[in-house]
């Protein structure tokens, strides 16, 4: 069985509180879009995982999607061993949510695969104890996210006649830096409203906190978001932490810009 683990991008994205657990509360919108990794698994003789395209760092034992089966065979243990192959094509810490969304595809594809029958009330509460991000990528609809990103609440949100590009600089932003950056207070504007009102005023009220520290540390990733609106866009911003970079365009409407020949670029139209 294959399945095709999609990105998310955030719209706001505010940091709230510390939390006497060394996390953060935040509450930011998830978007889905169809940039896409590729998961396939097979019954085997044995538990193995491989992968391809963009290198995955770190050791392969430790990956989310073993992590994904190995939660499940805990209270599934007839579950036979997996071949895994996971093709990422999903920038990796680029703020986009792509080991997330492996994972939480994962765990879809268990159990549709071998017709365990969890409700998705479940396969939150298995995403839940995967990463913080893992239980949208089981909604996979627009949401409004509090807590750690974990508490989700479903939107009404059709961005279906805007185009968007996402222009990914291969920066490393490390997200632990990235909060140590920030003093967690209450957002000016509420973000619920804001993304209720066109997309056209988004420009100056929908903020992702993290922008400030990580555009002086790394100038080279708030000059995309400047060209982004240069070219046309009518809202651009940094998702998640970075180092990807959003532009929504109106739809078809995407013009040709001359990025850096070491920058992955996406168009969504």
């Amino acid at each position: 069985m294959i399945l095709f683990p999609n990105c998310k991008i955030n719209l706001g994205l505010h940091v709230t509180n510390k939390r006497p657990d060394g996390f953060h509360d935040l509450e930011t919108v998830f978007y889905p879009l169809p940039v896409n990794d590729a998961l396939e698994a097979i019954t085997h003789s044995e538990l193995q995982f491989e992968s391809s395209g963009i290198p995955v760092p770190g050791n392969a034992a430790d990956n989310l999607c073993l992590k994904a089966f190995h939660l499940l065979k805990q209270d599934f243990p007839q579950l036979p061993a997996l071949h895994i192959h996971l093709h990422k094509h999903i920038p990796i810490g680029a703020g986009l949510g792509g080991g997330s969304a492996d994972a939480a595809f994962m765990l879809r594809l268990i159990d549709q695969k071998f017709q365990l029958g969890l409700t998705e009330a479940a396969l939150l509460v298995y995403a839940a104890q995967l990463g913080s991000d893992c239980p949208f990528f089981i909604i996979n609809k627009p949401c409004f996210a509090t807590g750690r990103g974990e508490i989700i609440e479903p939107l009404t949100l059709d961005l279906s006649g805007y185009s968007f590009m996402l222009v990914h600089p291969g920066i490393h932003v490390n997200t632990g830096w990235a909060f140590k950056q920030l003093t967690p207070k209450a957002p000016a504007y509420a973000l619920k409203e804001i993304i209720g009102q066109p997309v056209t005023t988004w420009k100056d009220v929908l903020v992702n906190d993290f922008e400030e520290a990580v555009f002086a540390a790394h100038p080279a990733i708030g000059k995309i978001k400047e060209q982004l609106y240069a070219a046309g866009a009518v809202y651009s911003a940094m998702s998640g932490s970075g180092s990807a970079v959003l532009g929504i365009f109106p739809k078809n409407k995407i013009a040709d810009i001359l990025w850096d020949a070491s920058y992955r670029v996406f168009t969504i139209r």
